[in-house]
């Protein structure tokens, strides 16, 4: 096992602008404070890795191809802020095909843990839905909801550890210690 530990990091709404099934990289627009928090986490020593549940691809409405392209794009906008992701981990499942790599399931995360060697109850979870915050907690980690995206419709009912405006104050919580 690694001893660096590692934030996992939902992509749409927690990272980006939530756009309904993003398929072109020229709308991907990044949520102020995702760049400096991700920065943050990445200069005290995490590794981070990217989550992402793509049923767009299952539903046909774009390709494993273009969500190649997409996050190329979004590797490219943050790494003009200095920050490199460690790994990208899609789901390109739909709601009804039996897959483990759909969160809420763990599927994503396993493959994480298997690049990466880290321990996924030392990791932290940073999602705007309870299906992150649900995977987060099936592998231990501790979970952080935070209000952009569809975050602020889960927070009366969530069961994460924390709730954070954006990832930027995520960052502040996992920093300051109060995690």
């Amino acid at each position: 096992m690694s001893v660096r530990p590692f934030v996992l990091v939902d992509r749409d709404g927690t990272m980006n602008v939530e756009k309904d099934y993003l398929s072109d990289p020229a709308q991907l627009e990044l949520i102020p404070g995702t760049a400096e928090g991700l920065r943050r986490l990445q200069d005290a020593g995490y590794g981070i890795a990217v989550v992402t549940n793509q049923s767009g691809i299952a539903r046909g409405y774009f390709d494993l191809d273009r969500l190649a392209v997409i996050h190329a794009r979004l590797r490219e906008m943050l790494a003009a802020d200095g920050v490199a992701i460690d790994g990208i981990y899609s789901c390109p499942h739909g709601p009804a095909d039996a897959c483990d790599c759909r969160k809420p399931l763990p599927g994503m995360v396993r493959q994480a843990v298997a690049e990466h060697g880290f321990d996924p109850a030392r990791a932290f979870m940073i999602g705007d839905k309870e299906v992150d915050v649900e995977m987060g907690l099936a592998v231990g980690a501790t979970t952080i909801l935070v209000r952009t995206g569809y975050g602020r419709k889960y927070e009366p009912t969530t069961k994460a550890h924390h709730v954070a405006d954006n990832l930027a104050q995520a960052a502040d919580i996992i920093l300051g210690g109060k995690a």
